[in-house]
């Protein structure tokens, strides 16, 4: 059986604008949430600390000894001093620059721009000090509690 090229185009468009009406009638709700959780941009909880960052818990308990990630949003021109963390620290940079520097002399000259999209591994009891020069950033962290920090400036 022949069908035209034209008929063919109609069947193929018919068929996309039916898998997108179905494809937009689906929502989260609609899923098992035993299966998957969603949380949208606007639930995301954010709390601004004394230093002007902003974190938010995604998942764990950064304060116990289990897997934690957290979304933290450096502030443009806030910088930490040098320090360290217990245990590995695994980044990814979502927005924006990040700026790392390792060693206990803190020089931010001497930082190194990470780019959107960059990964990142911060050793465990590996001195460094990071933030944000001229443009806000916005890092996924994710990594073993507690997720405490030992302040190591060279005096």
């Amino acid at each position: 059986m022949f069908i035209s090229a034209a008929l063919r185009r109609s069947v193929y468009v018919v068929a996309a604008l039916a898998m997108f009406v179905w494809l937009a009638s689906v929502n989260a709700s609609d899923l098992n949430p035993k299966a998957i959780t969603i949380t949208l941009p606007k639930d995301i909880k954010w709390s601004t600390s004394a230093s002007g960052n902003s974190t938010a818990v995604l998942f764990g308990d950064p304060n116990k000894p289990e897997m934690y990630g957290v979304l933290t949003k450096w502030s443009p021109g806030h910088m930490s001093r040098p320090h360290f963390h217990p245990n590995d620290r695994y980044v990814t940079v979502i927005s924006g620059t990040w700026w790392v520097g390792t060693g206990p002399k803190y020089d931010p000259n001497s930082t190194v721009a990470v780019p959107a999209g960059s990964f990142v591994k911060h050793s465990g009891k590996e001195i460094h000090y990071d933030g944000a020069k001229d443009i806000e950033c916005v890092l996924e962290i994710v990594g073993m509690g507690p997720a405490t920090s030992t302040p190591a400036e060279a005096k």
